[in-house]
């Protein structure tokens, strides 16, 4: 598995050493030529914000369901706050999702311009603040730390694609980001059932913590189902829909899929998207005349609706 899905320290990018950002620039893009997966470690996100995100959330989701719905996400037209069991569903012809879920993006005061336009996706966050006080605060700041780590993976990305190092973090000013937490119920009579769905992820990068657990499979080359075991205080990394379009395939977006091995899970994936308006488009250096460019250009905000579209549709 490791040979597929590396563990990559990524602590060298905090240091004053081109020559060691280059050499950990080239591991990263290995992985993502190849698999599209890997694991970091020596990231600066600490053990302490992710127990206590872990603690508030599994406090949120011993609520009752009538408590949950007050920030149903059926309540807005931006798909943030609680969605219910089997409301997505990431694989149609299927539809085996059974997982709760807590979702919030960049935050936009209702006086914003695009907010005033009601434009997709843009809006205030529906945070549980009345029924756990400090919840917002904390997810407030842990979001922020987690675009912090998106902003350090996009300068090892940028390196290992020959472009400058800050390409990427120019397009992500009030961006579509999104912190999401989830719920996998332990179902102790359906073990190895499809919790979540075969599916590849729409934006550029996810990070995801998933606590000891495990569940998380990765489909390989070989069309094979390869675990991808927890790693303590590391994070999942992996390449989305709109990367694999931007780069014109050459890192991969890889499905993968969630099982229910019995016990109580949470997972919290950091979904990483630009500004909505960035229009997605092959970069440089990524197309020839043997290899031209394979996806038309779209925006952020497009591409999105037509995934989420898809995903809550009944």
């Amino acid at each position: 598995m490791q040979e597929y899905i590396p563990i990559i320290d990524i602590s060298d990018i905090y240091q004053n050493n081109k020559s060691k950002h280059i050499e950990l620039a080239k591991k990263v893009d290995y992985a993502c030529r190849h698999s599209g997966f890997f694991c970091i470690t020596g990231h600066h996100i600490s053990r302490d914000d992710i127990q206590t995100i872990t603690s508030l959330s599994r406090r949120f989701f011993d609520l009752s369901m009538l408590e949950k719905q007050t920030i149903s996400i059926l309540n807005n037209q931006i798909y943030r706050g609680y969605s219910s069991h089997e409301l997505e569903q990431l694989d149609h012809k299927n539809s085996v999702d059974y997982k709760e879920m807590f979702d919030m993006g960049y935050p936009l005061g209702k006086d914003h311009p695009e907010v005033q336009r009601n434009e997709p996706f843009r809006g205030p966050n529906q945070h549980p603040e009345a029924l756990l006080p400090g919840w917002t605060e904390v997810f407030e700041a842990h979001y922020q730390k987690m675009t912090e780590l998106a902003r350090v993976l996009f300068r090892i990305i940028a390196l290992g694609l020959d472009l400058k190092e800050d390409f990427f973090n120019s397009m992500f000013f009030e961006s579509l980001s999104t912190f999401r937490v989830i719920h996998y119920p332990a179902l102790p009579e359906q073990h190895n059932r499809v919790v979540c769905g075969a599916h590849t992820d729409y934006g550029i990068l996810t990070i995801l913590y998933q606590d000891h657990v495990g569940g998380l499979q990765v489909r390989s080359k070989k069309d094979q189902w390869i675990d991808v075991p927890p790693v303590q205080d590391g994070f999942v990394v992996n390449i989305g829909d709109m990367m694999a379009m931007w780069t014109n395939d050459r890192y991969k977006s890889t499905s993968h899929r969630v099982l229910n091995i019995g016990q109580d899970r949470i997972s919290m994936p950091f979904f990483t998207e630009p500004h909505p308006s960035q229009l997605i488009q092959c970069l440089p250096y990524c197309s020839d005349m043997q290899n031209p460019p394979k996806y038309e250009p779209v925006t952020c905000r497009d591409w999105l609706l037509k995934r989420f579209k898809t995903a809550y549709s009944k």
